[in-house]
């Protein structure tokens, strides 16, 4: 496990499309089945990384606070579940089902989601507008695995809520920090 960094994806750069399965519905889901005219949260995350079990609880209870206002997530696994059998689409879906994922959990298994967003760690955190542009990406706060911080999701909140009342997204953006991506060789 190398500990990485978020690349943080340009402000402004519009959402990358994607059409990935679903593994719990089975379904083929595109960015346009999940944006928001509100905002749409796109996650990088998987299953076996000490950085996301860290967080899971939160992502759950942060889903659930916000998609009644209006905002939609997505959740996007991208690593080589070869290499990582307990990040395949099988193990996704039970970890879905066990935790109560609110949002599409996606396989990326190209790979090519993650890198159109520059995505390098998991966790990793992106905020999209209404029309798709990214207004955030980052950490969800400054809890870390040991650092005795609570897992809040305060940074995502405060960006959501900014959008929420029509203002500028101005919470200072932290990179998110986690295992890198598995990538394939």
């Amino acid at each position: 496990m190398a500990l990485t960094e978020s690349t943080m994806f340009p402000l402004g750069k519009q959402a990358p499309s994607f059409v990935l399965p679903d593994v719990v519905s089975g379904k083929q889901v595109s960015l346009d089945d999940v944006k928001s005219d509100v905002a749409t949260v796109i996650m990088f995350i998987c299953n076996h990384c000490p950085y996301v079990k860290h967080v899971q609880s939160q992502l759950v209870q942060l889903a659930n606070d916000y998609l009644p206002k209006g905002v939609s997530f997505v959740a996007i696994n991208s690593n080589d579940a070869e290499k990582y059998p307990e990040d395949s689409p099988e193990k996704m879906k039970q970890v879905a089902e066990e935790l109560g994922y609110p949002f599409p959990y996606l396989f990326d298994e190209s790979q090519e989601v993650a890198k159109a967003y520059q995505a390098a760690c998991t966790p990793d955190f992106y905020i999209f507008n209404r029309n798709l542009e990214c207004v955030y990406r980052g950490q969800l706060d400054d809890s870390r695995p040991g650092n005795d911080i609570p897992v809040t999701g305060e940074s995502i909140r405060a960006a959501l809520d900014s959008i929420l009342s029509d203002e500028p997204v101005t919470v200072k953006q932290k990179p998110s920090m986690g295992c890198n991506i598995k990538w394939k060789e």
